[in-house]
């Protein structure tokens, strides 16, 4: 297995750590755990992507690393991001 389809692996599983967590009523979709998990694991597989030209994917996990970006930004700021509805 290669060093980047490891980096895969990890950044998908923290990313379905985070939804599975949640689903399951341990975390909270806006607490900092969660979007920090999605935050990291995003950009993990928005970078790979990236360097592979896999665009589709680039704005899916790109989107999906601002989004976990501006819930913790709004929480550092004291600020409640939206409820994940």
């Amino acid at each position: 297995m290669s060093a980047d389809q490891l980096l895969q692996i990890v950044g998908a599983l923290l990313i379905l750590a985070a939804f599975l967590l949640s689903q399951r009523n341990v975390l909270d979709a806006r607490s900092y755990p969660y979007l920090l998990l999605n935050l990291v694991g995003a950009a993990i597989l928005a970078a790979l992507a990236s360097r592979q030209g896999r665009w589709g994917f680039v704005l899916l996990e790109g989107a999906w690393t601002l989004v976990a970006l501006a819930g913790l930004m709004m929480r550092l700021l004291g600020k409640e991001p939206a409820a994940g509805h």
